[in-house]
């Protein structure tokens, strides 16, 4: 077994809150190195790979603060499912309609479900992320919570690079080792990956044929049902206080029985569905079906499966939700983010860029400014403080 500690320096390094060694980090490293060995790992790859890992000392952070489970509903759908996203996804449906039809052919999901995963995923391929898969899976595989999943992606990431269908300079994402252009986590791709373009590579990073067909057959390998909706919003009534959640499905005429009803009157039909309240009884209300929890299992977030459902539904010519959400301060688009950020820089702030990104220089700007206007100091990047700021333009 080679020893890292003697090909690389002990340099402390500051991980998630706390001192994380830099031959803590070589200890782990070298545990691991059996169990990718014994899971077919060629052994000078791996020793190649780790022999200048450095851990990230940014990612285990991130673990904490996913936007799925720390953003109020609105704000997600707000940035995700805007009139930019709908536009650049009906163009698309429209460019790719012969890539997605293949797709369909072979797998027989929904097309504009598979873009919809791409739209929400990556923004259509424009944003898959810049860092390291191998060294941010490396890293959180050593630190923080879920070392055993993601010492699981990180041996995966490496079987990737030995199958030569993406090469190391590609392999490149997000902190959590999500990578191409609808995010597949390592383990992911080697299930369910598949070369529609036909050129003998599995390649989600470069080929938009892979990618959405990579993506139509997780959803079918997941359960996807054709022809079955996803779900459609529902009113429910006045001082509701029956059952609730995606898993208590129920038949259509149980919740007919109990007053519920579709936004749109039509009838609420036959099979079987759940009640979801993303915002409480206050906010819009859904039946979804199990093709719903399909759409969940890509990434275990209500306010994520609602985000790609509903984008699909307009890429389509679906409307907005009719129930409006239980706030006075809704989220912004992207275009208005960057509204935001620009007003922001013209009043003097240093926030870098006006890229719709709402980092951690706009939300001390955002303070700043309700402070001095008398607001909640809540960092909130919504509706009031971007109107307070064009009323004092």
């Amino acid at each position: 077994m080679v020893d890292f500690r003697a090909l690389i320096l002990c340099v402390p390094v500051l991980l998630f809150g706390s001192t994380f060694v830099r031959a803590d980090f070589t200890d782990c490293l070298n545990n691991l190195r059996s169990r990718a060995i014994s899971s077919g790992v060629n052994q000078d790859l791996f020793d190649r790979t780790v022999q200048t890992l450095e851990p990230d000392a940014s990612v285990p952070g991130f673990l904490e603060t996913q936007p799925e489970f720390t953003t109020p509903v609105w704000d997600y759908l707000a940035a995700l499912v805007d009139e930019e996203r709908v536009t650049d996804g009906k163009a698309l449906l429209k460019k790719h309609a012969q890539t997605l039809a293949k797709a369909q052919s072979r797998y027989n999901v929904d097309p504009a479900v598979v873009l919809a995963v791409w739209g929400v995923e990556s923004d259509y391929g424009r944003s898959m992320g810049k860092r390291s898969i191998v060294q941010s899976l490396a890293t959180l595989s050593c630190e923080g919570r879920r070392q055993n999943y993601f010492a699981g992606e990180f041996i995966a990431a490496l079987k990737i690079l030995d199958g030569g269908d993406i090469q190391p300079p590609e392999l490149f994402g997000s902190w959590a080792g999500a990578f191409g252009q609808t995010q597949f986590m390592p383990s992911v791709f080697l299930s369910t990956a598949v070369d529609l373009d036909d050129d003998g590579r599995r390649d989600v990073v470069h080929s938009i044929p892979d990618a959405l067909g990579s993506t139509a057959n997780y959803l079918k390998v997941h359960g996807w049902t054709p022809g079955l909706i996803w779900g459609f919003e529902v009113k429910i009534p006045d001082g509701y206080d029956g059952p609730s959640g995606r898993r208590n499905k129920q038949p259509m005429s149980s919740w007919a029985a109990r007053g519920i009803v579709r936004v749109d009157g039509k009838k609420l039909g036959d099979g079987k569905a759940g009640l979801i309240l993303p915002a409480g009884p206050q906010g819009p209300a859904f039946l979804v079906t199990t093709n719903f929890d399909t759409i969940f299992s890509y990434n275990a977030a209500e306010s994520y499966a609602l985000a790609i459902a509903h984008l699909a539904d307009r890429l389509q010519g679906g409307n907005p939700f009719v129930t409006p959400w239980p706030t006075d301060d809704l989220g912004l688009a992207r275009i208005q983010r960057r509204e935001l950020q620009t007003l922001l820089t013209q009043r003097g702030y240093d926030i870098g860029n006006a890229d719709g990104v709402i980092g951690t220089k706009t939300r001390q700007a955002i303070v700043q400014e309700q402070t001095r206007l008398g607001f909640a100091t809540d960092g909130h990047p919504g509706q009031r403080i971007l109107q307070a700021l064009r009323d004092r333009q």
